[in-house]
């Protein structure tokens, strides 16, 4: 009898090529996976909660597997982090129900960009945040946040990477927040597309610089034009931070 099991994890992305699994790039679920076949004496194939790019970071991150295994889901985390380099660590494992699916069952999802905002550079927030030396008011970033907010068509904000059906989501909110030189950018929605947060916050970012008036933010989101939004920000500083499901996997 195969099991259905769910793993909480956090990895730091910078050394990966993103999640998912690459014929050539070393990836942060092909690194599990292997760990995870020597636990359990058979090939693993996961699923997770989103592609997270090359760079990029997860506080949490869910991910599930069938397992024929019948080691206990307490002694999973502990058997498989001695297996796993540093960056990444199993913090939990649950049985979880036939029908449990990382990215299908997960209801919306949290983002965290982060922003090192000083003249000078720090070195522990390298590939950690985005170093931007020239003042940001995080007041205007806001006022250009708040006007994601809402269920609308983000084409204007995406790269052009995989294939979607629809490119309108809902985002439930988009807080900037700034403490001392670190400002933190912190968006929820229902779904994500292809580069969408680092593109919203390279959006905030030019509306600070005077680039576009904040109200802007609604007539490129409507025009649907990515030329006319702001850039894509680099990877390093986005996280993923939170994840919802209804059943107890976090």
């Amino acid at each position: 009898m195969t099991r259905n099991i769910a793993l909480k994890l956090m990895y730091v992305g910078t050394a990966y090529h993103g999640w998912q699994v690459q014929k050539r790039d070393v990836t942060v679920a092909e690194t599990l996976e292997k760990a995870l076949a020597t636990v359990v004496c058979h090939p693993v194939k996961l699923t997770g909660a989103g592609r997270t790019d090359a760079g990029v970071h997860a506080e949490t991150y869910i991910a599930n597997f069938r397992t024929a295994s019948s080691i206990p889901c307490d002694r999973i985390p502990l058997a498989v982090n001695t297996r796993l380099p540093d960056d990444i660590v199993v913090v939990k494992a649950t049985e979880v129900s036939e029908g449990f699916n990382a990215i299908g069952s997960c209801l919306k999802k949290e983002y965290t960009y982060r922003i090192y905002n000083s003249r000078i550079r720090n070195a522990f927030y390298v590939d950690r945040a985005w170093f931007y030396p020239k003042p940001l008011d995080e007041a205007v970033m806001q006022a250009a946040a708040d006007r994601f907010v809402g269920t609308h068509d983000f084409a204007a904000v995406r790269s052009v990477g995989t294939n979607v059906k629809s490119t309108v989501r809902t985002v439930h909110y988009f807080q900037i927040a700034r403490s001392g030189d670190l400002i933190e950018c912190r968006v929820c929605a229902n779904g994500f597309l292809y580069n969408m947060v680092r593109a919203m916050v390279g959006t905030c970012v030019y509306a600070a610089e005077g680039k576009f008036p904040p109200e802007a933010v609604t007539e490129i989101l409507e025009n649907r034009n990515r030329t006319a939004a702001g850039p894509t920000v680099p990877p390093g500083g986005l996280y993923m931070t939170k994840l919802w499901y209804e059943e107890d996997v976090l």
